[in-house]
């Protein structure tokens, strides 16, 4: 959904959720993610840690290591810090992985980290 669709979609009916592919690499919707939490209305990324595709991503195995958690909790920290709105439904296929989204939840990435991460994306 574009921000073109989600005012047309505002005519029809009150919109309360937008889920699109978006994570740390894939940043096409940051306007829509911003414009959404300005409205109220929830975002879901889907494929938040790259999908089918795990994200490659030297700058974020450097931030995972420097701060000793893995590249799976930075990426989702990432996410849950990058706005209010956005609500998380990581998928996982292991115990490791189930513990590695439920750390995100907790985990504060510092700014320069933030600030590290965010350059993925406009590269």
């Amino acid at each position: 959904m574009n921000a073109e669709q989600l005012a047309e979609a505002q005519t029809i009916a009150p919109v309360v959720c937008v889920q699109n592919m978006y994570n740390v690499a894939r940043r096409e919707d940051d306007a829509l993610v911003d414009a959404t939490a300005a409205q109220g209305i929830a975002y879901v990324p889907y494929f938040p840690l790259g999908g089918f595709s795990p994200m490659q991503s030297g700058a974020l195995d450097a931030v995972a290591d420097r701060l000793g958690v893995s590249r799976l909790t930075v990426a989702l920290s990432w996410l849950l810090q990058r706005s209010p709105n956005v609500l998380l439904i990581p998928g996982t296929s292991s115990v490791a992985h189930l513990r590695d989204n439920v750390a995100s939840a907790g985990f504060v990435l510092p700014d320069d980290a933030v600030a590290e991460l965010d350059a993925i994306g406009a590269a």
